[in-house]
């Protein structure tokens, strides 16, 4: 997410879109017209109507886990951006601002943060206390919690040791040092650690509930203890999940939205049908999907809103597979024979970027042309042709057929039956399709059932590591290629400890060319959100990193 509080925060960019109120009736310095009826001097004004503060959204699917510590991915995070707060909140300018935190202090050496916890309630009743944040912490480090996001609590003290190698969780540099004071202690400065603390794995716990039922989060009702603007008050699995304002939380009256409807429609044609029949306030990224096929109208008729966002869509590849994939040559050959641009154009018509690269240009400007030309079908058939031979093959129809898999999505199926194709007239290479639905499919993709496998990937704060970290281990949460490299990861683990901000990037870089020469990953394009929105729907704050709160939303 994103930055504020201290000058060391320079380094990070600001992405983010707050949709204010626009026009609106001014004031005029025109005399009434004689012919205007006006009201008795001691006749009261015509009051408006209020206005139902109500929204209806479309998140696509079922969350796979509503816990902090389980989310892993956009869907789920959707949700929990709303019900629950750390530390931080993203603001509406894009920065990070106190949230739970009503004070925080840094040391001189920028290792040592100090956090006081605000008054505040769980929405239940229950004090958010220091030990809430320090126990949730701990939990999802737990290796027998699988949390696979536990990696982004690295930057803490010993947290890596707590995780992999199952070190005292008391070595860990987080310490409850009384209810409302929470010290923690980092391995290396980390200029964008307030970020962090905004990320739903940072996310407190409520300790009280949790000990006494580890399925707290499986369902709405008395368990399901939040701290956020929100509340949880319905989760109707696979149809939809109802959110209501959370009269607890501490800063209740800056939220105006009464409820939150999200519906789960993984149709887009559904989801702009309703949006145009007055069933939806919003349709569209970042938590549903615009149809590719009403894409120029809607640009045409001048509803369509774009934005960049810091995020990449890619082809993972199962470098342990038994099969064509596990050669590097075959992976580029793959790589180099998807014409980007003819996706962007002809089905996605969003105005993507072709991605020859991970990092998003935002971090990494150079990447708007990338490590290698889009569609080079003369360089994927000499990749081709080496790979052949090394398998001790003579021609593309000896390769098994390669499975490509998505999650099911309009989009992501046009995608994948176009790169099917391009793959068959660019290099002979025979392609069968699979998809399954999203907890399915994550699943999948995370056990290496997979051969080649669609997954996007949109930055959980913004910084360059963030595309890069997942993939430092083989067995880390989210790498899903059984890629390991030890030259990247030691670039990886320099750039944690060098201080100069051009120095680092440079090793960041020289990280992502390892990376790429390795190609355990095909980028295909960098992301933009794309929606549409009724026009009285004010407030709604959408970040550069592609997520979407509604603590600051209204109907006028």
């Amino acid at each position: 997410m994103n930055k504020r509080l201290s000058v060391f925060f320079s380094m990070l960019l600001v992405l983010s879109m707050f949709l204010a109120a626009c026009g609106g009736g001014g004031s005029s310095s025109e005399p009434a017209s004689n012919n205007e009826e006006k009201p008795e001097a001691n006749e009261p004004a015509e009051e408006k109507p209020d206005v139902a503060q109500n929204l209806r959204i479309n998140i696509n699917t079922e969350p796979p886990s509503l816990h902090p510590a389980l989310a892993k991915d956009t869907t789920s995070g959707a949700v929990l951006l709303q019900t629950f707060e750390g530390l931080t909140r993203i603001n509406q300018e894009g920065t990070p601002e106190e949230a739970m935190a009503e004070k925080i202090d840094v040391s001189e050496d920028q290792k040592v943060y100090t956090f006081t916890i605000r008054d505040a309630k769980w929405s239940n009743g229950d004090p958010v206390t220091a030990n809430d944040f320090e126990y949730a912490w701990k939990w999802a480090l737990d290796p027998n919690n699988q949390s696979e996001y536990a990696y982004q609590l690295y930057y803490i003290q010993g947290a890596e040791d707590v995780n992999l190698n199952g070190g005292s969780p008391d070595s860990l540099g987080v310490k409850a040092l009384d209810e409302k004071t929470l010290e923690v202690t980092l391995q290396n400065p980390t200029p964008f650690f307030l970020e962090l603390t905004a990320f739903y794995t940072y996310f407190p716990i409520n300790s009280k509930i949790a000990e006494g039922n580890a399925d707290w989060a499986h369902d709405a009702g008395d368990n399901y203890t939040s701290n956020g603007p929100f509340v949880m008050s319905e989760w109707s699995h696979s149809d939809k999940i109802l959110l209501k304002k959370n009269e607890n939380y501490w800063d209740a009256d800056t939220v105006k939205l009464d409820t939150i409807e999200m519906i789960m429609i993984n149709d887009p044609n559904t989801e702009l049908s309703m949006f145009d029949n007055g069933e939806l306030d919003w349709a569209g990224a970042p938590t549903g999907t615009l149809p590719t096929d009403a894409m120029q109208a809607l640009k045409d008729s001048g509803r369509l809103t774009t934005q960049s966002i810091a995020g990449v869509y890619n082809y993972k590849f199962n470098t342990k597979a038994d099969g064509p994939t596990s050669n590097l040559n075959i992976r580029k050959a793959l790589a180099h024979a998807i014409n980007r641009q003819e996706l962007i154009d002809n089905i996605l018509q969003g105005e993507q970027l072709p991605a020859m690269g991970i990092v998003p240009p935002s971090m990494f400007p150079e990447n708007e042309k990338g490590h290698f030309p889009d569609n080079d079908v003369e360089a994927a058939k000499e990749f081709l042709q080496k790979g052949l031979e090394e398998l001790g093959l003579s021609d593309p129809s000896e390769l098994p057929a390669i499975s490509l898999s998505y999650n099911t999505s309009e989009a992501h199926q046009k995608i994948a039956q176009a790169v099917q194709d391009m793959w068959k007239q660019n290099l002979g290479i025979e392609v069968v399709l699979d998809n399954s639905e999203w907890a399915v499919y994550l699943d999948k993709v995370h056990a290496l059932d997979y051969e080649v496998a669609r997954m996007g990937w949109l930055g959980d704060f913004n910084d360059a590591i963030n595309f890069l970290e997942m993939y430092r281990d083989a067995d880390g949460g989210n790498n899903d290629t059984g890629w390991e490299s030890k030259e990247f990861q030691d670039l990886l683990a320099k750039s944690a400890t060098e201080g100069d901000h051009d120095a680092r990037q440079q090793l960041l870089k020289d990280a992502e060319k390892v990376f790429m020469a390795d190609m355990p990953v095909a980028p295909v394009y960098f992301y933009t959100n794309n929606w549409v929105q009724v026009e009285n729907l004010k407030g709604v704050t959408v970040s550069g990193l592609g997520d979407a709160q509604y603590k600051w939303a209204y109907f006028e």
